[in-house]
């Protein structure tokens, strides 16, 4: 084998080996600490937005989404404050049940530095259709804003539909 060919195979390697070590470092899937206040602090904000959203308690919900909101739906697009609350009022008005609950175990929270923190969970919808419970399970992400113990929810991308 000829020095090119070495110099060569030696710098194919080496980009492998560098590239699978990022590839593994990609994968790494940090776990937040369920015992954190953090994590106690978000999944009681989760529990007021959707004790409001189930006992259809629009005033409350207007107080935890900002006003600079945005909602991301896979089937529904983008959405901002003013039609998001719209959208919950009409939902309310058809008086068909909906009810959400957290899928156990599925809620991690992660801090955002200076700002706030991310809530990443699965959550099971309820309603009734022809006279039957019809359910459905999807995925979430919200971003929630800390301004001095005021927490409101600013960005929720809803997905999985």
């Amino acid at each position: 084998m000829s020095i090119k060919s070495l110099g060569s195979l030696l710098v194919f390697i080496s980009l492998f080996c560098s590239n699978k070590t990022v590839i593994n470092a990609q994968n790494v899937n940090p776990k937040p600490s369920v015992d954190s206040v953090l994590y106690k602090t978000i999944l009681h904000q989760d529990s007021v937005l959707f004790n409001a959203f189930n006992s259809q308690d629009i005033e409350t919900m207007k107080k935890i989404f900002s006003e600079d909101s945005e909602f991301f739906h896979d089937k529904g697009g983008l959405t901002t404050y003013d039609k998001t609350i719209s959208n919950f009022k009409k939902m309310f008005d058809q008086n068909i049940g909906l009810k959400r609950e957290l899928v156990p175990g599925s809620l991690e929270v992660y801090p955002i530095k200076d700002f706030g923190a991310i809530e990443i969970g699965a959550h099971t919808f309820c309603h009734i259709e022809n006279g039957k419970n019809d359910c459905g399970t999807f995925k979430f992400v919200e971003v929630w804003k800390n301004n001095n113990g005021e927490w409101k929810l600013t960005r929720i991308v809803s997905y999985g539909h």
